[in-house]
């Protein structure tokens, strides 16, 4: 009698490597070396995740992160399907990302890896400055952590017990 496996469906995400690198950890016997490799997945409709793995071989921290970023995936607001209600600044170790609301086509107006989180978010019409450290893990912590931070007029409206209207004028 075979045993059945819980096979429970997995949504397919699109996914993108940000970074793979190799790390040295020097011990009493020499050096040892593996791999570590940062994921973002995302469905371009407001999930997005980010997650990191190390392995002895590429292949499998690939896939070690992306297990993580499946685990760590959020939802983010998407004001009129194409950006977000308001600026953002947010720090993450010494980098800081800076995220602003743009006109219709306008596009994506970032770097690096802030470009990679707003696109897999779904976003299109987005500016963005980044200072500081220019780590492509920490930009990518800031910018979920700064999209995180988002607060949607309804959100707003019930902190404050307010209506649309009396916030809006």
């Amino acid at each position: 009698m075979q045993k059945k496996r819980n096979t429970r469906p997995t949504k397919m995400y699109d996914e993108i490597v940000l970074d793979t690198k190799a790390v040295v950890k020097v011990t009493k016997g020499g050096r040892q070396r593996r791999f570590q490799a940062v994921v973002l997945v995302g469905d371009k409709k407001g999930l997005v995740g980010l997650g990191i793995g190390k392995a002895n071989e590429i292949s499998e921290a690939v896939k070690k992160a992306r297990q993580d970023a499946n685990k760590n995936i959020i939802k983010v607001p998407i004001d009129q399907g194409r950006t977000i209600a308001h600026e953002v600044r947010y720090d993450e170790g010494a980098t800081k990302v800076i995220i602003k609301p743009a006109s219709a086509g306008t596009g994506l107006v970032a770097g690096s890896a802030v470009r990679s989180v707003l696109e897999i978010a779904g976003y299109h019409d987005i500016i963005s400055k980044s200072l500081g450290a220019r780590s492509k893990i920490n930009m990518a912590r800031a910018t979920i952590n700064a999209l995180k931070s988002i607060k949607t007029i309804d959100e707003v409206c019930v902190a404050r017990g307010k209506t649309k209207e009396e916030i809006l004028g």
